[in-house]
């Protein structure tokens, strides 16, 4: 029976948490990507609306509609990425990516007793963006549009 070796993390702990610092928490590289590929397409949005619970990534008020573009690492995503476990404080980062997930949870929650139709767009499903991309925009022309009364 072969038996996997542990590897060390090659970076000392404070250059590793000088990258894990840098790791920005809005207007991510596969955020970004999907903005611009639902702008193509003719919807519009707002960005990280700070007055919503969860601080929503991408808002489309017109639709009464909130898409989160999560990081499959970071919100515990049930894929290979999501699943893939640090060698290194490994207890630290099951709290935090726990943590992550109930807090993801709350805010969806609380955003659904507002009325609010919620969406997750994972990063693992942006390897196809166009696919990603119109399956939200499935999504939005299937809601009803939330006329303004005049």
């Amino acid at each position: 029976m072969s038996r996997k070796t542990e590897r060390t993390d090659i970076f000392s702990p404070e250059k590793r948490s000088e990258i894990m610092r840098a790791v920005k928490g809005r207007d991510t590289k596969p955020e970004i990507a999907l903005r611009k590929a639902l702008f193509a397409k003719g919807l519009r949005y707002r960005v990280n609306v700070k007055d919503l619970p969860g601080k929503p990534d991408i808002v489309f008020p017109k639709y009464r509609a909130i898409l989160f573009v999560h990081g499959c690492f970071w919100h515990g995503h049930d894929c290979a990425r999501g699943r893939r476990k640090p060698k290194t404080n490994a207890d630290y980062w099951r709290r935090k990516i726990a943590a992550n997930i109930e807090r993801d949870r709350a805010a969806i929650a609380a955003l659904q007793r507002q009325q609010w139709s919620v969406k997750i767009s994972w990063e693992c499903d942006l390897k196809d963006l166009p696919g990603e991309a119109n399956k939200v925009a499935g999504w939005l022309k299937s809601r009803k549009v939330q006329g303004r009364k005049r």
